[in-house]
């Protein structure tokens, strides 16, 4: 296998097709939802409406999100009134976290939206390959 090989198989390879599968799904986030929440912050606000309250490692964990990316996340959820943090009473280093009534509204407004980008990215797939795609996806993830 020559170099050139090798260059054009890492060119198409699922790196790179993942960082453009990310970007058309950012392109049509922003067209659609724009400022009203980034991806991450769509997902905590979704974790805490289905699961919280929650403290903070668990939201991170259920919403796949690093330790250095959930606190940044939560604290800008918190200071547009979405989030309520406060300290665990059992154990003080333990941020304990409560979606508002603010966030409910917002993320339930939001997710058609959400939906709808899921939509537009996999309108090009049959309802068939849209499956087996979104099924590969979890087995990967």
């Amino acid at each position: 296998m020559t170099c050139d090989d090798v260059l054009a198989r890492a060119r198409n390879g699922p790196g790179h097709l993942a960082r453009r599968f990310y970007q058309a799904h950012t392109r049509l986030w922003q067209e659609s939802i724009r400022d009203e929440l980034t991806g991450p912050q769509f997902t905590v606000l979704g974790v805490l409406h289905a699961d919280g309250p929650l403290d903070q490692g668990t939201v991170g964990e259920r919403a796949r999100l690093d330790k250095s990316t959930t606190a940044p996340v939560l604290e800008r959820l918190r200071q547009r009134g979405l989030v309520q943090i406060t300290k665990d009473s059992a154990d003080r280093r333990r941020k304990l976290l409560r979606i508002t009534d603010a966030g409910s509204e917002l993320v339930l407004r939001t997710a058609p939206k959400a939906a709808e980008v899921g939509d537009r990215l996999l309108a090009p797939l049959t309802a068939a390959e849209q499956d087996q795609l979104l099924e590969m996806l979890r087995r990967i993830c």
